[in-house]
């Protein structure tokens, strides 16, 4: 088995992608092949990719058997082998598609982002299925190192071949790192800064009345 180009993995993304999430509609027409490609929503990169070269893809991944065209149609429509090709179950199936469509990610971001795939009883058993991959020759998903300021590390796929650790650049000393801070912290002190500024507020009106009770000038 010859590594899958980029084209070639989102293709086999979408495929997998659209068999669980619009059943009624699968095996899929170059048409909304080409459009789930392109979504500019859960698709890391965004691409533009066109029909032709959508067909392109197709036919490498057909010689490959990966890809087949469906029967029973008079519009061609396509249908991924990748469960059988690859010898992996749905639930690895689920994670290498989420890979190849959204790049690298944690095993609770993947736990996320296969619910309409898979659904995985806990992260321990996302894990578990990562580490199979990974354990396999050759190995379908790899574990990246834990990125500066990150908690958690990230896993890749490898079925466009190797990938490359990124060079991390440590910063300035004393310079503060967005990534120090995760999106739930971030939203939870502006929340606190809006319930000090809101009490402030209260505070200020409250002695202000007390000041013109007591017949003394506004504070």
């Amino acid at each position: 088995m010859r590594n899958l180009t980029p084209l070639e993995a989102r293709v086999l993304g979408v495929l997998v992608e659209k068999q669980h999430t619009v059943p009624d509609t699968y095996p899929l027409s170059l048409n909304s092949l080409t459009a789930g490609c392109n979504q500019k929503t859960a698709r890391v990169p965004v691409i533009e990719a066109t029909e032709a070269e959508v067909l392109t893809a197709i036919d490498g991944m057909k010689a490959m058997s990966l890809v087949f065209e469906g029967s029973g149609s008079r519009v061609v429509r396509y249908e991924h082998n990748l469960g059988r090709i690859y010898n992996v179950p749905g639930a690895s199936a689920a994670l290498l598609a989420v890979l190849m469509l959204r790049g690298p990610q944690t095993a609770a971001e993947l736990r996320l982002n296969c619910e309409r795939l898979h659904k995985f009883a806990d992260i321990s058993s996302v894990e578990g299925f990562l580490d199979e991959l990974a354990e396999r020759y050759p190995a379908r998903v790899m574990k990246l190192a834990v990125a500066p300021g990150a908690r958690e590390p990230r896993w890749t796929h490898l079925l466009c071949g190797e990938v490359a650790e990124p060079a991390w650049v440590a910063p300035p000393p004393g310079e503060a790192r967005a990534a120090d801070v995760t999106s739930g912290e971030l939203a939870a002190m502006k929340a606190e800064q809006t319930r000090l500024a809101a009490e402030v507020a209260e505070l200020r009106t409250l002695v202000q009345r007390l000041a013109r009770e007591l017949g003394v000038e506004d504070v």
